[in-house]
C-alpha cells in the first residue's frame, strides 16, 4: 500500500508556483492576486481562509480578505463581487461557503466573472470543463487528477465509482475520470443516496473516490484487493478526550481498508492540502490569462 501524501504534494507544487512567482518579479511582472470573501464566522470556513492566505504569503502571491458579518444581505454580497469583477488588479477571487441562509449561492456562483472564478464553479467554467475545453476546474477534483499523476497511477479502462454527486465533487469528478486522457479514459459509476446495490458496485470498482461527508461510510470489506482510494470526507467528530473536543475523520475507515488498497488518501493530510494548492494554480494561471490579453 502506498500513501497519497496530498501534504507531500502540495508543498511540491506550491514550491513550483513559488518559482515561477519570482521569475515574474524578475521580470517586472504583476505578481498573481487572490481574494477571498467570507460572510459569517463559520470556524472551518476560517481556518480554511486562513490557511490559503497564509500559502499565498508563502508563494509570493498577493492576497486580500473581504470579511463580511453574517447579516449581510444577499445584495451587500453581489455589490461586492462586482467591485472584484472590475477590479483590474485582482485576478481571481472566491466566495467561501457556506453562505448564511438569507443569501441564495446559485445567484453568487452565478454573478463571479467567469473569468475571475477560480474556484471553478461558474457554470460557463463547468461547461468547458465537460466539454474538455482549457477552463478552471474546481479545486478539489483538480487536486486529485494530479495526485493520481504525480503517484503515476494508471487509470485507463478502470472501474471508477465516485461516491456522492456534489457539484463541487463528485459530478465533476465523474466527469473528469471519463474524459480523454490522464488521469481519465476510466469508466464511470456515479453512485448517491438512491443507488441500489451500493456496496455492491462499489466492490468492482477499481478506483473509489468518496466525497459523501458520512465518517467512516466505507468499510473494508466494500472494496476489492489493490483498489485505489480516495477519501474526499472529512468531518468533525465531537470528542470530549481530544484536546480541540473532536477529531477529524473522512468516509472511509482508514485502518481497516489501508490494508487492501494499493493507494489511499489520508484524512487530513490527503486531498485537503491539495486543494488549497490548486485553488493557487488556478489563481496562476488566471494572471496568465490576463497578461496575455492585455
Amino acid at each position: 500500500m502506498e500513501l497519497l501524501d496530498g501534504k507531500k504534494v502540495s508543498n511540491q507544487i506550491k514550491e513550483e508556483i513559488k518559482a515561477e512567482v519570482a521569475k515574474m518579479k524578475e521580470r517586472g511582472e504583476k505578481v498573481p492576486h487572490l481574494a477571498a470573501i467570507i460572510v459569517g464566522s463559520d470556524g472551518a470556513s476560517l481556518t480554511y481562509v486562513g490557511s490559503k492566505v497564509r500559502s499565498c504569503e508563502r508563494i509570493g502571491f498577493e492576497s486580500t480578505l473581504i470579511q463580511m458579518p453574517s447579516t449581510t444581505s444577499e445584495q451587500e454580497l453581489l455589490n461586492k463581487i462586482k467591485e472584484l469583477n472590475v477590479e483590474d488588479d485582482i485576478d481571481g477571487f472566491i466566495v467561501q461557503l457556506p453562505l448564511p441562509e438569507q443569501i441564495d449561492t446559485q445567484k453568487v456562483i452565478m454573478a463571479v466573472d467567469p473569468d475571475k472564478d477560480v474556484d471553478g464553479f461558474h457554470p460557463t467554467n463547468f461547461g468547458k470543463m465537460a466539454l474538455d475545453m482549457s477552463t478552471f476546474i474546481p479545486a478539489t477534483p483538480f487536486g486529485i487528477l494530479e495526485l493520481l499523476e504525480r503517484y503515476k497511477v494508471d487509470t485507463k479502462g478502470k472501474h471508477t465509482v465516485v461516491i456522492g454527486r456534489s457539484h463541487i465533487v463528485g459530478r465533476p469528478m465523474s466527469i473528469l475520470m471519463g474524459r480523454k486522457g490522464w488521469p481519465g479514459n476510466s469508466t464511470v459509476t456515479l453512485t448517491h443516496s438512491h443507488t441500489k446495490n451500493i456496496t455492491q458496485i462499489i466492490s468492482q470498482a477499481d478506483i473509489v473516490i468518496s466525497a459523501l461527508g458520512v465518517p467512516n461510510f466505507l468499510k473494508a470489506e466494500m472494496v476489492k484487493d489493490d483498489a485505489v482510494v480516495i477519501d474526499v470526507g472529512i468531518t468533525r467528530v465531537p470528542d470530549e478526550t481530544k484536546e480541540k473536543g473532536y477529531y477529524i475523520t473522512g468516509d472511509v475507515d482508514f485502518e481497516n481498508v489501508s490494508k487492501k488498497a494499493s493507494y489511499i488518501t489520508p484524512v487530513p493530510g490527503g486531498v485537503g492540502p491539495m486543494t488549497i494548492a490548486m485553488l493557487l494554480k488556478n489563481t496562476l494561471l488566471a494572471r496568465e490569462r490576463h497578461r496575455s490579453r492585455n
